[in-house]
């Protein structure tokens, strides 16, 4: 396989800068047929069974965060061309050099490649505690540690709305606010305005990664100034697991929840056709993304089913539910 310096992965951590050199070294062995790496059958299909274990993990990440192929191209100066094919199994060749090496050494290759300090050695023993539970069980021990060492206490004064595009955020949300007489803030626009400039010349000149920077400063900035409000949420917040434990211990979460097709019905009545320009495939595309994220939503304190329902049966069940959190001190 040949490899262009574009579309070799980037590690940043100088900590393994040697072992980088030491791939680079056995890549260029490789390009040439000098092998010393034997392989037997079962080792190829370990790699290839990686690699397309890589591969989904790499298209789940993207599903989550509603980024077409072309959108990842642009923000990671990677090629549309070997997205794919790391997509589909057939990534660098660098990376499954990269797993041989902290398979050498006993270590985990998330270890390797994680950006920032070492983890102390209780982290790991912790995770390993937390990789041996169920998902209900993982669930409960995260709530049990927010209660512990976050603020989660008095949370409900705070009332944060999370859902896609057409769920119903704005019209509930300005109708829960005037009904509790909180403030209603909508945390996009309020991205804009600390910008100074629309979404969509941040995401032009910063990316996904620069929105989500600014995101999180945005709601920081809000929670602090606010002990009381409404806030809406954009769809894909919930990626982000710092800002998205910032707003699970800072406020009373609700999932607007509703069908693919009225997401999409509602978005297109509100004269936005922009999920259906040149793109064939957009519901597909809204069910990956709903699907992909639906665990991440599921870790609201509440659900409010808004499909085939009215906006007034929908205000009734939010405001039953936000009032009994209050009554109950959350």
């Amino acid at each position: 396989m040949h490899v262009t310096s574009n579309e070799q992965v980037f590690i940043p951590d100088r900590q393994i800068a040697a072992w980088l050199q030491f791939m680079a070294h056995r890549l260029c062995e490789y390009s040439r047929g000098d092998r010393h790496v034997t392989t037997n059958g079962a080792e190829t299909e370990m790699t290839d069974s990686y690699l397309t274990e890589l591969g989904s993990r790499v298209r789940k990440a993207r599903a989550q965060r509603g980024m077409t192929r072309k959108d990842l191209a642009r923000d990671s100066g990677v090629s549309e061309r070997y997205l794919a094919q790391l997509e589909n199994g057939q990534g660098n060749i660098s990376i499954v050099l990269l797993r041989q090496v902290a398979h050498a050494m006993n270590v985990d290759i998330a270890d390797l490649v994680r950006e920032g300090k070492a983890w102390p050695s209780e982290l790991h023993l912790i995770i390993e505690q937390l990789s041996q539970l169920a998902p209900d069980d993982l669930d409960r021990a995260h709530r049990l540690v927010g209660g512990l060492f976050g603020t989660r206490q008095g949370r409900a004064q705070r009332i944060a709305l999370i859902g896609l595009r057409g769920s119903g955020k704005s019209t509930l949300g300005n109708l829960l606010a005037e009904k509790f007489s909180n403030n209603f803030i909508e945390l996009a626009s309020e991205i804009e305005r600390d910008a100074g400039i629309s979404a969509n010349e941040i995401f032009s000149l910063s990316g996904q990664i620069g929105y989500r920077r600014q995101e999180r400063r945005v709601l920081e900035k809000l929670l602090q100034e606010n002990s009381s409000v409404v806030i809406e949420t954009g769809g894909g917040l919930v990626v982000e697991a710092a800002t998205y434990e910032l707003l699970l211990g800072s406020c009373y979460t609700v999932w607007l929840r509703a069908s693919p097709a009225e997401h999409m019905e509602r978005v297109l009545a509100q004269g936005d056709t922009r999920p259906m320009a040149d793109n064939k495939e957009a519901m597909q595309d809204l069910q990956h993304i709903l699907e992909g994220r639906d665990a991440l939503y599921r870790k609201a304190d509440a659900i409010v089913d808004t499909s085939s329902r009215s906006v007034e049966e929908c205000l009734d069940e939010l405001v039953s539910v936000c009032q009994r959190a209050r009554a109950e001190g959350l």
